[in-house]
C-alpha cells in the first residue's frame, strides 16, 4: 500500500510512525484518566516505560521462538568458518521481527511487576492502563495494513497490495484482516474506557481485555495467510497462545471466586 515516505531525504516507515502514534495516544489517555482518578500520572509514565521495555523484549523473544529452526542452524554454523557479519545477519533473521502476543505477555508482566514493586494501588493503576493496550494496537494494525504485513487470505473483493514490504502479499486481492483487527481493537478500547468511566468492575478490565482479544485473535487467524508464526496441530502459534490465555484467565477468575465464596 503505502509502507513508507521520504521526509527531508530520509525514509520514514508508516508502521513505525503509527506505532509511535499509538504509544503516545495510549500514554496520553492513561495519564488523563489517572489525573481524573486522583492518581499520580508520574507513576503511570513509569509503569508504561516498564511495560514498553517488557513488550519490546517479549515481542522479539517470541519471534525468535517461532524461528527455532534458524536458531539451531546458527548454532551449527558457529565454529565452522562463518563470518561475524554472517552471524549478525542470522541473528537479525531470528530476532529481527516482533510478535504481538510476545509483546503483550512481556508488557503486562513488566507493568504488573512495576506496580507491585512500587506498592501502588494495583487495581486502580492497572485499570487506568489496560484500555490503552487495544488503543495502541489499533494504530499498530493500521500500520500493518500500510506496510502489507500480517496479510489476509485471498478474497475476490479484497484489496490488492502493490508495494507491500512482504513480496508474497502483492498482486493478489486479499481480505484486509489488518483493518478488521484495527476496528475490533478500537471498539474494545471504547468498551473498556466506558466501563472505567462508569466505575465498572474494578480490577477486572485486564481479564475482560485478555478474554475478548484472545477470542478475536483465535478467529481472525483463520483468515490470515502469512505463515511466519508457524503452526502446531493445524493451529497457528497465536491460536494456541489465545487458548492458553483464555484457559489461564478462566482458572484465575475461578480461583478468585472460590476464595471469595468458600464452601
Amino acid at each position: 500500500m503505502f509502507p513508507y515516505f521520504y521526509l527531508f531525504g530520509r525514509m520514514v516507515g508508516l508502521y513505525g510512525l503509527l506505532s509511535i502514534a499509538g504509544i503516545l495516544a495510549a500514554g496520553f489517555y492513561s495519564c488523563r484518566v489517572a489525573k481524573k482518578s486522583n492518581l499520580d500520572d508520574n507513576n503511570i509514565i513509569t509503569i508504561l516505560l516498564w511495560a514498553a521495555a517488557g513488550a519490546f523484549i517479549g515481542a522479539h523473544l517470541l519471534y525468535a521462538i517461532t524461528n527455532l529452526g534458524l536458531l539451531a542452524e546458527l548454532f551449527g554454523k558457529i565454529g565452522r568458518g562463518t563470518s561475524f557479519n554472517g552471524i549478525l545477519n542470522d541473528l537479525y533473521k531470528i530476532f529481527g521481527g516482533m510478535v504481538f502476543f510476545g509483546g503483550l505477555i512481556g508488557g503486562v508482566t513488566a507493568g504488573v511487576t512495576c506496580i507491585k514493586r512500587r506498592k501502588l494501588d494495583f487495581n486502580a493503576y492497572l485499570d487506568c492502563i489496560v484500555p490503552g493496550i487495544p488503543l495502541f494496537h489499533a494504530f499498530g494494525r493500521v500500520g500493518c495494513f500500510m506496510g502489507g504485513c500480517c496479510y489476509g487470505i485471498r478474497y475476490e473483493h479484497g484489496i490488492i497490495f502493490r508495494n507491500a514490504l512482504i513480496p508474497e502479499a502483492n498482486g493478489i486481492p486479499r481480505l484486509p484482516v489488518q483493518l478488521i483487527e484495527a476496528g475490533f481493537n478500537a471498539a474494545l478500547f471504547a468498551v473498556l474506557a466506558a466501563l472505567l468511566k462508569k466505575n465498572g468492575p474494578k480490577g477486572k478490565l485486564l481479564y475482560i481485555y485478555l478474554i475478548a482479544y484472545a477470542i478475536e485473535r483465535f478467529v481472525i487467524e483463520f483468515f490470515r495467510a502469512d505463515e511466519l508464526r508457524g503452526s502446531i496441530a493445524g493451529l497457528s502459534t497465536s491460536q494456541i497462545i489465545s487458548l492458553l490465555i483464555i484457559f489461564t484467565v478462566v482458572c484465575v477468575l475461578a480461583k478468585k471466586a472460590i476464595n471469595k465464596n468458600p464452601a
